[in-house]
């Protein structure tokens, strides 16, 4: 039929939107130290370029899922694709590293828009028999792009400067853009409430969490200001979630946070697994690059180029694990990727630590890419495979704020840690702890070792933090099986605002 729908020329145009949001992720890791040299800030100040993108990308996420039931996914994902596109050439453009964060909160929050529609538009254009092979292709662009960012960063930094991991993002967003316009289709809308009250609690609480955290060691986790303190920022915080959640909990499915969704065991644990990787892949890189850069002396493409295996290994293997999803429990897949990739991050934090050769980091990111095949897509379909499809949007956003949460805590909590490390074993405390005048090529020789041990032992921390989501992986359920169903068509105009009967 002229009007049916293709789910998988719909999805190969949105991952190329989602591969871009992702990448910029993790694309600044590779430059911090040309961002600081260039922009006169210092390495916390530079941290913020990360942490403020993956705070704005984050906060609004249940909201942007929930617009998406309300519009739809495709006039949501392109809203999104233009504020992104033109947020990254601001961020070239940039004149001053506070320019810089702005641009970034704004960047953040075009990925926000576009990131749930793509998971959304999987749950309601594939039966649930058929989204093994959509989610590996999801998980697979998800995991991909989070470790071709640095590659790509440091090809840009040193052939062209660092404003170009920014600048690259226009062609690309403007293809992107083409490529939905043309292949996506218009799916039926709901009427859903707009949860203000829950919008406010949750950005302020998030807010007040990872300020908290990436900043306690620039004010000795003391006093910020008059009464404030950094613990009371963090308490507050939580208390601020907390009350988030309780709110929550009053409305029912119109809420941001729709809790009966966590009724359901896989997706509450599938949930929480996928935080722990968030943290994983937004934390553990920029140790390691400082290391590479820093002690090594390499250039950021080269100890980018330490990462090849990694994606390489992930795309060869995320097909056959994608076909495996349905044949084998997911909780075996994605435990014994956690496991892997917990010591795949391990054996890292050994070779900095020690000051050992680069070429076993290679064969550890090797490693890691086998890894991440035998996570993203178990994981995926683990927390979208009994979602309704009138819910499809909520849970997709939920899915990905928990995701993206665990990047902000990750980035936040790797600032912290490492300028703590660098504090106790640097000659001097480091510079007061602050790792400016540490992370410089021209770091004396015999000031080394300390700082491949402050990096060493930062990386254990995202290591850890898998382990945590190893154990809720162990307890997944294997899914039931569905009866076969049919896929959402487009929507007609009179359809738009006509509620989608349920799949559940």
């Amino acid at each position: 039929m002229k009007n049916e729908p293709r789910p998988w020329p719909a999805l190969w145009a949105m991952a190329l939107g989602f591969f871009m949001i992702l990448v910029d992720s993790t694309i600044v890791s590779i430059a911090i130290p040309a961002l600081s040299e260039s922009l006169d800030a210092d390495v916390t100040s530079v941290l913020w370029v990360t942490s403020a993108y993956l705070l704005a990308f984050a906060v609004p996420l249940l909201i942007t899922g929930r617009l998406g039931d309300r519009f739809g996914p495709k006039v949501m994902y392109q809203s999104g694709l233009v504020i992104f596109t033109l947020a990254s050439l601001a961020c070239g453009l940039a004149p001053s590293i506070g320019v810089l964060i702005t641009a970034r909160v704004v960047q953040g929050i075009g990925a926000s828009l576009m990131t749930p529609q793509t998971m959304a538009v999987i749950t309601r254009l594939f039966a649930p028999e058929r989204r093994g092979a959509a989610m590996a292709l999801w998980g697979s662009t998800a995991g991909v792009a989070t470790l071709v960012g640095p590659l790509a960063g440091g090809l840009l930094v040193d052939g062209f400067g660092w404003e170009w991991i920014f600048f690259v993002n226009v062609p690309v967003g403007v293809l992107a853009f083409i490529l939905a316009a043309r292949l996506v289709p218009s799916l039926p809308t709901h009427r859903v409430k707009l949860d203000w009250v829950g919008i406010l609690l949750s950005a302020i609480g998030l807010f007040l969490v990872v300020f908290g955290v990436q900043e306690g060691q620039t004010y000795d986790w003391g006093t910020i200001t008059g009464i404030i303190t950094v613990p009371g920022l963090i308490i507050l915080g939580v208390v601020v979630l907390a009350a988030f959640v309780v709110w929550e909990g009053r409305l029912g499915e119109e809420a941001l946070l729709p809790l009966k969704l966590f009724k359901d065991r896989n997706f509450a644990l599938a949930n929480l697994a996928i935080t722990a990787v968030g943290f994983m892949v937004a934390s553990f890189a920029i140790p390691l690059f400082l290391w590479a850069q820093v002690v090594k002396g390499y250039s950021p493409t080269t100890s980018a180029l330490l990462m090849i295996p990694m994606p390489v290994v992930q795309i060869l293997l995320s097909q056959p694990v994608g076909k495996l999803v349905h044949r084998v429990n997911p909780r075996w897949l994605a435990a014994f990727g956690l496991a892997l990739f917990s010591g795949g991050v391990l054996w890292l934090a050994r070779l900095a630590f020690l000051n050992a050769s680069v070429v076993w980091a290679v064969v550890a990111f090797a490693v890691i890419g086998i890894a991440n095949a035998f996570v993203w897509s178990p994981l995926s379909v683990s927390a979208t495979h009994n979602l309704p499809r009138r819910l499809a949007g909520a849970g997709s956003g939920v899915y990905n704020t928990t995701r993206q949460i665990g990047s902000v805590l990750g980035s936040a909590s790797i600032a912290a840690v490492m300028a703590s490390q660098l504090a106790d074993r640097m000659p001097g405390g480091g510079t007061g702890g602050s790792v400016e005048a540490t992370a410089s090529a021209n770091l004396p020789a015999f000031l080394h070792p300390a700082f491949s041990q402050a990096m060493g032992v930062s990386l254990v921390l995202p290591a850890v933090v898998l382990l945590a989501g190893l154990v809720a992986a162990l307890f997944l359920a294997k899914p039931v099986p569905h009866a076969p169903a049919a896929p959402s068509a487009p929507a007609g105009p009179e359809e738009q605002r006509e509620p989608e009967p349920s799949a559940a």
